[in-house]
């Protein structure tokens, strides 16, 4: 064989293998996208019957590490939550949720500047990327889990309203040990249905959303009972103000 056909041969063969790896990626692109299409629709229109933090809780809660022999939650429609408790949770934890499309790039930016001064470095995590984490994720830090985190929040952005957002967190977020989603936590602490919450009762669940492992709607200790007022001052501001304003369409026209 001559040196011109080895060449060639060698070319040929460097193709193919280009062509079986871009193809094998296209695959798994694929995959991933079907993957995370099928649940991101489905759960659209109906109500997840569980998330990946209320499974994980039965091996180890999220919030304490210890297993959930039972796990509390029910699931009800955003018209039958207090609108005080949307508000509540908007203020004290995304207040550009109707703004940005997933990433609050501000608190991102105020986050890692706090950092590099020598601060810890905070959460900057928005609503939806909570949902995205809660929902289909684990705890943790890790770049993988954080990747993971952004695709899934695109997908929920750009397939999801804000008002389906906003009531699967109302339903999945975490407010106590083995304790998720409005309806559980308003049982729990108040011995009312989540429709019934008083705008104070609304800022102290939304003031244990942080750590639910230390703080209690029910026993507000210092921390608990300081943040609830600055979270009820920050609802008397908003609630004639823009995110009053777009919380109360999303609510009252279903969109």
């Amino acid at each position: 064989m001559s040196g011109t056909e080895s060449r060639a041969r060698s070319r040929a063969k460097k193709r193919r293998l280009s062509r079986a790896v871009a193809l094998g990626f296209a695959l798994v692109f694929l995959l991933a996208v079907v993957a995370t299409a099928i649940p991101i629709l489905l759960f659209a229109a109906i109500a997840p019957p569980t998330t990946a933090f209320m499974l994980v809780s039965r091996v180890a809660d999220p919030a304490t590490g210890q297993s959930c022999d039972v796990v509390d939650h029910s699931w009800v429609d955003l018209e039958t939550i207090a609108p005080d408790l949307g508000l509540a949770v908007l203020v004290a934890e995304d207040q550009r949720f109707f703004e940005h499309a997933g990433f609050d790039l501000n608190a991102i930016d105020r986050a890692l500047s706090e950092h590099f001064d020598g601060g810890r470095l905070r959460g900057a995590s928005t609503i939806s990327q909570q949902v995205a984490k809660n929902l289909f994720l684990w705890p943790g830090r890790s770049l993988t889990r954080k990747g993971l985190e952004v695709w899934f929040t695109a997908w929920l952005e750009w397939v999801w309203t804000k008002r389906r957002i906003l009531e699967v967190y109302l339903n999945i977020a975490q407010f106590g040990p083995c304790l998720f989603g409005a309806e559980a936590a308003s049982d729990r602490y108040f011995n009312a249905e989540a429709v019934a919450l008083s705008p104070r009762e609304a800022a102290l669940l939304a003031a244990v959303l942080p750590n639910p492992k230390r703080l209690r709607a029910a026993d507000p200790g210092p921390y608990t009972s300081q943040r609830s007022l600055e979270i009820l001052e920050l609802m008397d501001w908003h609630r004639d103000k823009a995110i009053g304003r777009q919380l109360a369409r999303i609510t009252s026209s279903g969109n």
